[in-house]
């Protein structure tokens, strides 16, 4: 199986990268493969319009647009701020379309404070569903900044091994379904 992580914060300093690359790290060594597409890297514009109706859309659009609908999971690892996400988020999610429709995604929310984020699952949740995407679970990740430096690697490993293994278990069990399913 094939999984996308989605960085979605570009701020400097940012920590959710952090979380990004721990899950990379994490599902690399279960014998799947994974890519980040980092929304940093991308530095997208404010779309004014969905990608399905875009008549010139940028090479770069189409490729990330692309690699989401090949994935058979998505993972966001998105920020909290000030008790929502980042506009770079709501970006991408409403720049797609039939790329969402029923794709198993979790969510890993993160912050810098003691929730982890789990002031964004429900806005997050709501926009997700909205265009049909198949929401199947959620990480919190607080205090970011204590739980992994900027490699990826968890202070932790043990609990957050754990806590990878259920969000992912879950993903896994979405993405063998809808395999099954559209066979």
């Amino acid at each position: 199986m094939h999984l996308v992580i989605i960085s979605a914060s570009v701020r400097e300093g940012r920590k959710s990268h952090r979380v990004a690359l721990f899950l990379q790290k994490t599902i690399a060594a279960n014998s799947n493969t994974v890519e980040i597409l980092d929304l940093k890297e991308y530095d997208f514009p404010i779309f004014h319009e969905r990608l399905r109706h875009q008549k010139d859309p940028s090479p770069k659009t189409v490729d990330f647009a692309e690699r989401v609908r090949k994935a058979d999971g998505v993972i966001i690892v998105t920020p909290e701020y000030n008790g929502g996400y980042p506009a770079s988020t709501k970006n991408i999610v409403d720049l797609l379309t039939d790329e969402w429709r029923r794709k198993p995604v979790a969510i890993a929310t993160v912050s810098d404070g003691s929730f982890g984020g789990t002031q964004v699952i429900t806005s997050l949740l709501f926009s997700l569903w909205k265009i049909r995407a198949w929401v199947v679970a959620h990480m919190p990740v607080p205090k970011a900044q204590e739980a992994f430096d900027e490699a990826g690697t968890p202070a932790d490993a043990e609990s957050w091994g754990k806590r990878a293994k259920h969000m992912l278990d879950e993903l896994g069990w979405a993405m063998e379904a809808r395999r099954r399913m559209e066979a």
